[in-house]
């Protein structure tokens, strides 16, 4: 039987604080992560898997003169020697590299399926085919075999890899770089070449060069998909500071479009750039939705013309619309208008630092200064070595005879050698160089030659001492290549940089200042507002009879609410993300019988909102009395609080968070109540907890607050109801299978906030669940709303009312896969 090792004796465990181990290896993985893989290095532009590919294509041998080889190949290779990860990895980076449309100079030249913007994936890696493209093989390896940089052992040590490439333009600016470590992230967007190179001439030119000339220099990113920058606060920030949000647009033109018989010309939004790293195809699927939902009105066609020469979306309106109007939608609502978070973060002499423009663009000329310096020290002693050969040569030469002599005396080679290096005064190398020369060189023109090249290696000798001895002639030097470069592959800016009107204070200032002044100046007239389903405003006057405006809704929708109110006051939006927002009655456009459906509410909103898309949970005008007033609010998963209606006061169009969320939890009900009132909530299993809403069991809590567990949810269960009742309140309760009771209220005993709840509903079937509770209005009607967009109207006098602990009964008919999702109070 082995002998079993025993671990556990002295000397052999060291016992650690537990504390101290994780933080020592989090911070070296953390480390490992930031260095290794997910981070570039500000000097080449590169992170270590597309140095990687880059130098095995080298060694390969696939440089832009030479025949395309299969990606396969380059993986392998890569795989191999330098890089143990996975091979999808690889091949991921190297399509990268390749793509116009995401780098704005490849590095890459391929063939075959790379996928596009439409975000196509790319054909397998034993199909496509690349090689080196002219930019990279020139401004990043052709100086690498000149020791301009360090090299270090593979992952295996059989191999040597270089630490960093010899770049020589700063390519972390010209293709930008995104990458996410730990605790910190960079997304450098691309820039044009010729500018960048004009403003690293200016620095080196002028070291104190201000701030403003250079950004005259680089005035922007240049994205490779084109765009528009809307104004420069973004760009500045992001250049001073190394942080900051560029507020980009795509492209957008309007034609007419000829009529066909019978009809009338019409207006064409067309689309020919999106917004950098923006999928096509996604984009014109989300636009559909916002059309098919009814959040995006005006458009009556929709179809993509794309093809080789270029992108062209075209949107066709419909007769009568404001095509500038849909354009701000479709900027508000869509990816057509995005804010590209500048993150000027990379590695710097081994640690992550976040850079401004300038201190980027100093980085990368130090570090070309030194790779100058290192390639003109190896050429200098190449050619001090060889002139000392030639010095050799050319001395025997003078002395033919003697060394003839010397050759014939000695016995051997190493004699001969010794008595050359003595008598005629050699180095060692320079008679191991006699010994090796050919009969041939002593021919008269061979002695020509070898002079000539004598004096040519002394004069490249002087040009490289007085470029190593003096900094303004090496920096000269590096103009020089600078320029050269922007000779070959510079080319014309594609994104544009449109003029901002104001920053985004001043803006805010003066929106709100007319506003102010609109309210001021604007006769106030009564309105009525009427709210819908389907999230549609709709605002008349009061009268006495109906318009015809008021019988315009679609066959699925109904109002919900009805507010009578005036042009004055604004209107409260509270949203499932937990944000409430103003909206002005006097900006609600009136319905007219030729728009009878109204506006969608989500549109009133800011852009910040629309972009967000969450949904409109409540609608509210503030109460007269705030200070005895206060509002409920529950989450999907049942958590609850009390906010003071004073929270309301004093908003602005981008809205403030009345309430803080978990990732996967949204605002779902909203109640108004007044201390010592009791609150019913309701989960979809059919339980329900009654209690009051006082300070012993729901304190108000402020804004930022998350709120307490209301209920105790069972697994797969959710809220579905929350109401507040009086003494003698009835409730109506709706099945998801078409079920449904009334109860009293009274039925249900006070419990504790938190409590589990009593079971108040019996199920026809294990499957059924409750779908919603509402207060039972006598002589009203309540709506079902089922997943199949059916709308149904039931008279709450029409359901009975039954006791607790009995099953309701079936009050419709559903079809198959059909089941009740919301249960409504109809108001009209």
């Amino acid at each position: 039987m082995a002998k079993q090792l025993n671990l556990l004796s002295t000397g052999q465990v060291i016992p650690t604080a537990l504390h101290t181990e994780m933080q020592r290896s989090y911070l070296e993985y953390a480390m490992s992560v930031i260095v290794g893989r997910a981070l570039p290095d500000v000097r080449d532009g590169l992170k270590p898997v597309h140095r990687r590919i880059l130098y095995a294509m080298h060694e390969l041998g696939l440089v832009p003169d030479r025949p395309y080889r299969k990606c396969a190949r380059v993986v392998g290779d890569v795989l191999g020697k330098y890089h143990p990860h996975g091979d999808q990895s690889v091949y991921d980076a190297l399509v990268r590299l390749v793509q116009d449309f995401s780098s704005r100079y490849p590095l890459l030249a391929g063939h075959g399926n790379f996928g596009s913007v439409d975000n196509d994936p790319p054909a397998a890696m034993r199909y496509t085919e690349t090689r080196l493209a002219p930019i990279s093989h020139e401004g990043m390896l052709t100086e690498i075999g000149e020791e301009t940089v360090e090299f270090v052992g593979n992952f295996d040590n059989s191999q040597q890899e270089p630490t960093v490439l010899p770049a020589q333009l700063p390519f972390l600016l010209l293709n930008g770089c995104s990458g996410i470590a730990v605790g910190m992230a960079t997304n450098v967007p691309p820039h044009n070449l010729g500018e960048v190179v004009d403003g690293l001439i200016a620095l080196i030119d002028n070291p104190d060069l201000p701030d403003e000339k250079l950004f005259e220099l680089i005035p922007g990113p240049d994205f490779p998909t084109g765009g528009e920058i809307v104004g420069e606060t973004g760009i500045r920030e992001a250049y001073t500071t190394g942080k900051g949000g560029i507020l980009l647009r795509g492209v957008a033109t309007l034609e007419e479009i000829p009529a066909s018989r019978g009809s009338k010309r019409r207006t064409a939004i067309i689309i020919t750039e999106l917004p950098y790293q923006v999928n096509k195809a996604a984009w014109i699927e989300k636009v559909a939705d916002l059309v098919n939902q009814g959040r995006l009105q005006g458009i009556s066609d929709l179809r993509d013309e794309s093809d080789r020469e270029g992108m062209r979306v075209v949107i066709e309106l419909k007769r009568d619309t404001n095509p500038q109007e849909v354009l701000q939608h479709l900027y508000h609502q869509t990816a057509l208008q995005m804010t590209f978070g500048a993150i000027l973060l990379a590695i710097v002499d081994g640690q992550p630092r976040q850079l401004s423009l300038r201190q980027l663009l100093q980085e990368f000329l130090r570090f070309r200064e030194e790779t100058l310096n290192r390639r003109y020290n190896y050429e200098l002693g190449k050619a001090q070595s060889r002139v000392h050969l030639v010095e050799g040569l050319l001395k025997a030469l003078s002395n033919l005879d003697e060394v003839i002599q010397i050759l014939r005396q000695a016995p051997d080679g190493s004699t001969a050698k010794i008595n050359l290096c003595s008598q005629l005064d050699l180095s060692e190398v320079q008679g191991d160089a006699i010994l090796a020369m050919p009969l041939r060189r002593l021919t008269s023109l061979e002695q020509q030659n070898l002079q000539q090249e004598f004096e040519q290696i002394s004069g490249q000798i002087n040009l490289l001492e007085q470029l190593l001895n003096d900094r303004r002639e090496l920096l000269k030097a590096l103009k020089k290549d600078l320029r050269s470069l922007k000779r070959k592959y510079s080319d014309p800016r594609r994104t544009k940089i449109g003029e901002e009107q104001k920053s985004r204070a001043e803006e805010q200032k003066s929106r709100a200042d007319e506003e102010e002044e609109l309210k001021s100046s604007e006769p106030v007239e009564e309105a009525v507002l009427e709210f819908t389903q389907r999230g549609y405003v709709r605002r008349t006057q009061p009268s006495g009879r109906k318009s015809k405006a008021e019988n315009g809704l679609h066959d699925n929708d109904f109002i919900i609410q009805t507010v009578l109110t005036d042009t004055g006051k604004d209107l409260l939006i509270l949203t499932g993300g937990g944000k409430v927002y103003p909206v002005n009655v006097g900006e609600i456009p009136p319905t007219t019988g030729r728009s009878p459906r109204g506006k969608p509410l989500i549109t009133m909103l800011s852009s910040t909102a629309q972009s967000a898309q969450e949904a409109v949970v409540s609608r509210f005008l503030l109460p007269e009395n705030l200070e005895t007033r206060q509002m409920i609010l529950l989450t999907k998963q049942g958590r609850i609080k009390r906010l003071s209606l004073g929270e309301f006061t004093n908003l602005t169009r981008r809205g403030i968070t009345i309430l803080k969320l978990k990732d996967d939890d949204e605002l779902s009900f909203t109640q108004f109540t007044a201390p010592g009132a009791h609150l019913i909530l309701a989960s979809s299993g059919g339980r329900m907890l009654r209690f009051a809403a006082n300070d012993e069991q729901l304190p108000i809590m402020g804004r930022t607050a998350m709120g307490l567990q209301a209920f105790r949810l069972l697994k797969n269960q959710q809220m579905v109801g929350c109401v507040t009742v009086g003494k003698d309140d009835q409730l109506l309760l709706v099945t998801q299978e078409g079920y449904a009771k009334r109860m009293a209220a009274s039925q249900l005993r006070a419990a504790n906030r938190g409590d589990l709840g009593t079971q108040a509903l019996k199920f026809a079937s294990k499957t059924d669940n409750l779908a919603g509770m509402v207060i039972a209005i006598a002589s009203g009607e309540v709506a079902l709303v089922t997943n199949k967009e059916r709308v149904v109207r039931i008279p709450v006098d029409t359901v009975p009312l039954l006791g607790r602990d009995v099953k309701g009964e079936s009050i419709l008919q559903l079809n198959r896969d059909e089941k009740i999702i919301t249960v409504a109070e109809v108001r009209s």
